[in-house]
């Protein structure tokens, strides 16, 4: 039986993102209180496999996890696009006018900003999971509380659910990442996306000559992300998505840039079959 960690608790989006990928299988869940929890225990083999949140069609890029990816030189195995649908639940026999205070996730949050903004007199406090803000009004039994989180945590804690769908965009979607010990990876199964890191010297045109060599072979770019580098001012690294249909697009592309004189560092994150449904 698998043992995977993520971020948050039994209900939360983590969690449906495990389910969805890991459809038909046997598997414990490890709950973890923060991303650097997850890293740390996917970086200590203390799990098979860690799932975790990497970026959201509204609210953007977690800047933060990419960093912790880093640091603890964690391999992405599998991604994993889940919709997101958020609600507003609390305590079974209220209603809108009876909250006086919502709790969620910041992301979860951002992404409802039209419903809170129509609501000004609910105050609005962060809290660490959706799932576990819908537990903690559940354990607490207090009345004008409301979490914003997903059905399943309705069901999972016993909360009624007050108004549905409060999400700001209906096509929201969260893009998880499947992320294991660097020493743990296998390479013998099927890929046609990889996650790179590229460093490049501080010069005028560097980037774009790099980004140009990738497209002149026919490799699509979906992502490119710059991250500062720590100690080094205004100086970034890219990370960069591509998809290809042909392996040996990929491997020519990677020799001609580890030639290229404008790179000084390429990292492969992760080499993983494209999660994008294109039906």
């Amino acid at each position: 039986m698998k043992k995977i960690a993520i971020q948050g608790i039994k209900g939360c989006f983590h969690h449906a993102a495990v389910s969805r990928y890991f459809e038909g299988c046997n598997y414990k869940l490890m709950e973890c209180s923060s991303f650097r929890e997850l890293a740390v225990s996917v970086a200590k083999s203390n799990v098979n496999i860690g799932v975790m949140a990497i970026e959201n069609s509204i609210a953007g890029t977690i800047l933060t996890n990419y960093s912790l990816l880093s640091e603890y030189n964690l391999k992405i195995v599998g991604e994993v696009y889940m919709p997101i649908q958020h609600h507003l639940m609390a305590y079974p026999g209220q209603n809108i006018e009876d909250i006086k205070e919502i709790y969620s996730h910041p992301m979860a949050i951002l992404q409802c900003e039209s419903f809170t903004d129509a609501h000004p007199y609910i105050k609005i406090s962060e809290y660490s999971d959706t799932a576990s803000a819908a537990q903690h009004i559940s354990i607490c039994k207090k009345k004008g509380l409301a979490a914003i989180a997903s059905e399943n945590a309705a069901k999972e804690y016993g909360l009624d659910i007050i108004s549905k769908n409060i999400q700001t965009v209906t096509s929201n979607f969260t893009r998880f990442f499947i992320i294991k010990n660097s020493s743990k990876q296998e390479n013998d199964y099927f890929f046609n996306k990889a996650s790179l890191i590229f460093k490049i010297l501080h010069t005028t045109g560097s980037l774009s000559q790099i980004l140009s060599l990738i497209s002149s072979l026919g490799i699509n770019m979906t992502k490119i992300q710059s991250i500062p580098i720590i100690q080094r001012p205004w100086e970034y690294s890219f990370y960069v998505d591509i998809i290809f249909s042909n392996i040996k697009d990929y491997e020519k592309m990677k020799k001609k840039i580890k030639k290229n004189p404008c790179l000084h560092q390429l990292s492969i994150m992760g080499e993983y079959k494209n999660g994008m449904k294109t039906e």
